[in-house]
Order: structure tokens, then C-alpha cells, then sequence
């Protein structure tokens, strides 16, 4: 019982709390996209939007009792481990806190990326980004700018294309879109769930090997081929002008960047009050966006579905430990973490979803579950040597890092001079994890006490609440 949730935010959810905008929806099914202890037999569609998820996730805060355990409000904008005391000092918003261990679960898609685009602190209208989705604002009748075609602007688009008189959609690179095929659960099988939950753990199963076998194309060209074909006819199908499906046709191998799912974004782009701009943008002017050839477009409003800083962790500069150092200073430029969840240098700290851990297949949530196991065995392993503080091996860091490496080369992301969010600042791509959920949680699951450095015990436990003091 004796830890507490820092959340800057007035409520939990992260990414389904923040991503309000019309149309949001996960992209995995939802009875995978779920905790294995918690499964629920009430999903409205094969894959839930947004609304939903976001009340699983306060559900299950409330049923498993965590919601005692969060302090909302409380933005941390300090973090330095003591090695004298063995505890992590922490500076938020109401003042200080001390602890014998920090879990970051921030997320890598937490903080939006604002483009630098000359004239934009200028623009006369209405600016905000699509993970602070203004509801207040009425785009009825209003002539707007969306910039960036990434996994919010194809969900968003459809749902605005209708109400606006002028939707102007910046391209800068055409995603590859695979049909969605979303369809309301019926009456019956979510009846069929209630009374009978081995039926939703099978279909759960199910997905799980669908899903580990969509991993292939990544890897293999012959596989990329076949699902790069069913993405063109899929584009054939719902495109029939010719100039505009070749302006919406990547020219890159399919799964270099994120493969999409919609089956309603090509129809909103071919409708007649919307304009597919391919067009570099040159400046934002008072009225509206100026592109490179010189041609101004009016608008009232500007959306920006430009992304979140995925691999450059806003906390990292912050965070310091025992010898000052930052995590941004260990890192210079590539986040890298043993397992994904632990840090050399860096006691007593883990991560959920840190680097190397995202998919391009499968559900994150399976890989939380994996991590906390992991983080739950380094914990017990600390208990049983009677620790105060452990950390991975450098040694053992960088042998998990460079296998990751050595993993990556030959897959879709890394060959071919891709070129993604996928990548940091160095080239490396640290975001993704190369394998299959299955090899993942093999690995990860198991703590190797020979690849941590454990810490004898300086002192008497630190206690999360009762060490805080404003």
C-alpha cells in the first residue's frame, strides 16, 4: 500500500484522457487491447473509441482500489536520487517528495510536438493541436487547415469533413491505410461474454496469434508485398480519380512508418470541399497558410496532428543521479534501458513503456504487463538480498541493447533509408521493440540476478507518503 500515483493531469487516463478529438479509437482490437486481469465483456465495437477506454481505465482504477493511491494535480519537474539515504527526491507541484522508488509511466505519447512553422505565433485565427482537442471551439462552417496525415488527423478528418465549408489537409509524406473493418459487438456476444468468459479469453487468444503473425511483414519482403497489395486496392477502391490516389500512394516500403487503419478517411479526402495539399508549407501568414509555390490558402482555423516527442522524453533533463548526472546526459540523444524498464546509473528507477518497447503490430498493454512483472521480480529480488538500491549492469545494458540493434537491422524500419518518428536524434531507433509480443514477454518476464548490481541496504525504508513535506 505504500506508494503513490503523481499525476499532472485532474483525472488518469494518459492517452485516452488527453486524445478527445472526434473519431478517436484504438487500433487494436479491444478485447486484446485490455489487461489480461481485467477483461471487459461490455465493449461496444471491435474496436472501442475513445469514451470507452478511457472509463475501462477509471473502472478498473476503482475496482482494484488504486484511486486512493493518486494525487492529480501534481506536475513533477524535478527527480534526484540520494545515495546516502537511498531514496528519490522529488520536486512537483505542491512541493517535495521522498521514496525508495520512481516508476516513470508518462508514456512516450504524452507531449505533443507544436511544428516550427515561420508565422505561426502570428496566425489571426484559432490554433490547437489535436491532443488538446477544443471542444468549445465550432468549426461549422469554417474554412480549416489540418496539418500532418499520422494516426489522429485519418481518424479526425472523416468526423470534421462534413460540418467544415473548407478543409485544406497538408500532406507531407501519405501514410499506408489498411481497411479497418470496425463492427458494433452485438447484444448477443457481449450476453455470450457475460455468462461465458472463456469465450472472450479464446477470441482474446485468437487475436493475440492474428496479431503476433501481422509482425511478419515488418521483417520479411515477401510478406510486405502482400499486405502493400491489399493497402492498394484498398486505396483503388475507395479513390477513383487517378491524380489524387497517386498523391495518396506512399513511395515507401509499407511499415517504414506506422501502418494505418480507416475506412473512412480516403472517401472524406475525395470529397468536393476538401483539398489534399502536397505542397511544402513556406509560412503561416495572419489569414492563412502559405505553401512554396507562393499560393496562400484562407483559413479561420489551424489543427495540428503532428505528433508527440516520442523519443526525446521530456523528463529526461530532469531527472538526476547519485554523481548529477542527467538521464538526457546518460542517454545523449538515444534513450536506451535495459529490458526497457531499467536504467545503469540509475537506482531503484523503471519504466513502463520505455525505450524499445512499442509496436507496430500488437498491443502495447501486453508489454505493460510484461514490464510490471519484471518490475515486480527486480523488487522481490531486492527484498530477498535484504537491498537498498540496485540497477542493471552496464555490461548487461549494453549486451540487451546491442542484441536490440543487431535485431532492428533487417527489419522494415531500419533498411531501406526509412525515415520515421521511429528514429531518434542520433538515427537509432528506439522506440520499437523488433520482435513478436510472445519473445518479449519471454524475456522480459525473467529477472537475471546476475545482470543487477545490487546495493546493500543504507538505512531504513523511505515511505512515499509519509516522507512528503511541502
Amino acid at each position: 500500500d505504500d506508494f503513490v500515483i503523481l499525476e499532472r493531469a485532474g483525472d488518469l487516463g494518459g492517452t485516452w484522457r488527453d486524445n478527445s478529438y472526434p473519431g478517436c479509437a484504438c487500433d487494436v482490437q479491444s478485447t486484446l487491447y485490455s489487461f489480461s486481469f481485467a477483461p471487459n465483456p461490455h465493449w461496444s465495437r471491435t474496436f472501442s473509441p475513445q469514451g470507452e477506454i478511457w472509463e475501462y481505465l477509471r473502472r478498473c482504477a476503482r475496482n482494484f482500489d488504486i484511486d486512493r493511491h493518486f494525487v492529480f494535480g501534481e506536475e513533477v519537474s524535478a527527480a534526484t536520487w540520494d545515495d546516502a539515504s537511498q531514496q528519490w527526491k522529488l520536486t512537483s507541484t505542491s512541493g517535495e517528495w521522498r521514496a525508495s522508488g520512481m516508476i516513470l509511466a508518462n508514456g512516450p505519447l504524452s507531449e505533443p510536438v507544436t511544428p516550427t512553422l515561420d508565422g505561426l505565433d502570428r496566425f489571426a485565427g484559432h490554433v490547437f493541436h489535436s491532443a488538446r482537442w477544443d471542444h468549445a471551439y465550432p468549426l461549422h462552417g469554417k474554412r480549416v487547415a489540418v496539418i500532418g496525415t499520422g494516426a489522429s488527423a485519418i481518424q479526425f478528418v472523416p468526423k470534421i469533413q462534413p460540418a467544415v465549408e473548407r478543409l485544406h489537409v497538408f500532406q507531407r509524406t501519405p501514410p499506408w491505410i489498411m481497411p479497418r473493418r470496425d463492427r458494433a459487438i452485438p447484444g448477443w456476444r457481449r450476453a455470450l461474454y457475460r455468462r461465458a468468459p472463456a469465450a472472450q479469453r479464446a477470441e482474446r487468444a485468437a487475436l493475440y496469434a492474428l496479431r503476433e503473425a501481422m509482425f511478419l511483414p515488418f521483417r520479411h519482403p515477401g510478406a510486405s508485398r502482400i499486405v502493400e497489395s491489399i493497402a492498394r486496392r484498398h486505396l483503388a477502391a475507395q479513390v477513383h480519380d487517378r491524380a489524387l490516389r497517386e498523391r495518396l500512394t506512399p513511395d515507401y516500403r509499407i511499415g517504414c512508418k506506422r501502418i494505418l487503419l480507416s475506412d473512412d478517411y480516403y472517401p472524406a479526402i475525395a470529397m468536393p470541399n476538401v483539398t489534399l495539399v502536397t505542397d511544402r508549407i513556406a509560412a503561416v501568414s495572419a489569414g492563412g497558410i502559405v505553401t512554396a509555390d507562393g499560393r496562400e490558402r484562407p483559413v479561420d482555423a489551424i489543427i495540428l496532428g503532428t505528433g508527440f516527442r516520442a523519443t526525446d522524453p521530456p523528463l529526461s533533463p530532469f531527472i538526476r543521479n547519485g554523481v548529477g548526472q542527467t538521464l538526457a546526459e546518460a542517454w545523449r540523444g538515444s534513450p536506451q534501458a535495459y529490458m526497457g524498464t531499467t536504467v545503469a546509473g540509475f537506482p531503484n528507477l523503471f519504466f513502463l513503456l520505455g525505450p524499445n518497447t512499442g509496436l507496430g503490430h500488437s498491443s502495447v498493454m501486453l508489454m505493460v504487463e510484461a514490464q510490471i512483472a519484471h518490475v515486480l521480480g527486480v523488487l522481490s529480488l531486492m527484498d530477498r538480498r535484504g537491498a537498498g538500491a540496485i540497477e542493471p549492469r552496464a555490461e548487461a545494458q549494453a549486451r540487451y541493447v546491442t542484441s536490440i540493434d543487431e535485431r532492428l537491422a533487417p527489419t522494415v524500419w531500419n533498411s531501406g533509408g526509412c525515415k520515421s518518428w521511429y528514429l531518434d536524434a542520433t538515427g537509432r531507433n528506439s522506440a520499437l521493440w523488433p520482435d513478436g509480443v510472445g519473445r518479449f514477454r519471454r524475456t522480459v518476464t525473467q529477472v537475471d540476478a546476475a545482470d543487477y548490481r545490487v546495493i546493500p541496504h543504507a538505512g531504513a525504508p523511505a515511505t512515499a507518503r509519509g516522507m512528503q513535506h511541502a
